[in-house]
């Protein structure tokens, strides 16, 4: 089945407005900086940037200050695997998201609830040569009825090859900088 209407995830570490102005419509920003501790001002101002281009804007592994700040959701990385995230008072609108690079983080996504698993790396890049490829890639797939958005190794050149795979969509770092 060929999906039309794939979405965008585009990581960024920074506040960076002109990489923000180029992001396609159904994009989502996350913002995921682990070096230092989070910076509310920055925060904020990257909301106010995807605010005014319609994205949503997620944070990553701060559910807490995401819910205060009231951004549209959270990121739980692969490497969170706290379970006790019910204890928040989640809005209706409030999201959460998450990665995984095998089946057993697989489910402690599903355990979190979140509502689509990043699942990674799909294909091979210049910092991981240790990949999942599309057939393996599509095995985890089908273990779970969570949306799949596919992240690693994406390219332009590779793109169609996702389109293919009836994902709900495709996050990226490098592909949104090129």
């Amino acid at each position: 089945m060929h999906n039309k209407s794939l979405k965008f995830f585009c990581y960024i570490d920074n506040l960076d407005n002109k990489l923000i102005n180029n992001l396609p419509k159904n994009t989502t920003v996350i913002y995921r900086n682990y070096k230092e501790s989070p910076n509310i001002e920055t925060i904020l101002k990257i909301k106010k940037a995807c605010n005014n281009k319609g994205f949503k804007f997620f944070l990553s592994n701060n559910i807490k200050l995401a819910i205060q700040l009231k951004l549209d959701g959270a990121y739980i990385p692969s490497f969170n695997k706290q379970l006790n995230f019910n204890s928040f008072n989640l809005k209706k609108k409030f999201e959460l998201i998450g990665s995984a690079h095998n089946l057993k983080e697989i489910r402690i996504k599903e355990l979190q609830k979140v509502k689509c698993i990043f699942l990674s790396p799909l294909f091979a890049s210049k910092k991981n040569k240790n990949y999942l490829g599309i057939y393996r890639f599509l095995e985890l797939m089908k273990k779970t009825k969570r949306k799949i958005v596919c992240l690693g190794g994406i390219t332009k050149s590779n793109i169609r090859k996702i389109k293919n795979l009836n994902l709900y969509g495709v996050a990226s770092i490098s592909y949104f900088k090129n």
